[in-house]
């Protein structure tokens, strides 16, 4: 059986048809209709251009990224080569300045916003970092998604400074998840309490 060779743009750039479109036209005419605003697609970085990624996703521009919509509160840097494929969100075809706009962060919550929610139906723990103060409490990132963590949820007793949890992975139990209003509410006493509980059960089995 004889096998696909892979097409590409490139290949047919100066062919002309009779409707006077080009082939490219039509690829990208094609690439364009498999793509839409608001949609996760899978785009390959084809450049890195100081602070930015550059990233094609078959279209007739690629996008540009910014390199700190990559890393997450409280993990390293990611490293990023040329190559690497990746997901991102498309927030505009071609914005005002004919270039595509891209999203590797909105990319990052809609994919966790997916996981959560079956850890939430679960009744699962997750993993966060708090990573800034807000009113009433704490913000926690949740592997792109943002959530809520009130100040009463923090700890079993009140403490005073929140500084050595802060930029530290753990684990966070989901109170409320609201994905049409964006909101999430974790709280990290609840799974405190339970390994308390746990630690009181097993003394007592002793």
């Amino acid at each position: 059986m004889a096998q696909s060779a892979t097409v590409r743009k490139e290949d047919f750039k100066d062919q002309n048809f009779t409707t006077g479109e080009s082939f490219a036209d039509l690829f990208e005419n094609s690439a364009a209709g498999r793509l839409s605003e608001g949609s996760v697609v899978k785009g390959t970085i084809v450049g890195i251009e100081k602070d930015l990624a550059v990233v094609d996703v078959g279209l007739k521009s690629e996008g540009r990224i910014p390199l700190r919509e990559f890393t997450s509160p409280g993990q390293p840097s990611a490293e990023l080569r040329v190559g690497d494929m990746i997901e991102v969100f498309v927030e505009r075809m071609e914005n005002r300045d004919g270039l595509t706009a891209l999203s590797r962060e909105k990319a990052r919550r809609e994919e966790s916003w997916t996981r959560l929610e079956r850890l939430y139906e679960k009744g699962e723990k997750v993993t966060g970092v708090i990573f800034n103060k807000v009113k009433g409490g704490f913000t926690v990132d949740l592997d792109g998604a943002v959530a809520f963590l009130p100040r009463s949820q923090v700890d079993i007793r009140p403490i005073r400074d929140v500084g050595p949890l802060m930029n530290t992975p753990q684990p966070f139990q989901i109170l409320k998840m609201d994905r049409r209003r964006g909101n999430i509410v974790v709280s990290r006493r609840t799974v405190l309490e339970e390994t308390q509980i746990g630690r009181a059960s097993c003394r007592e089995r002793v």
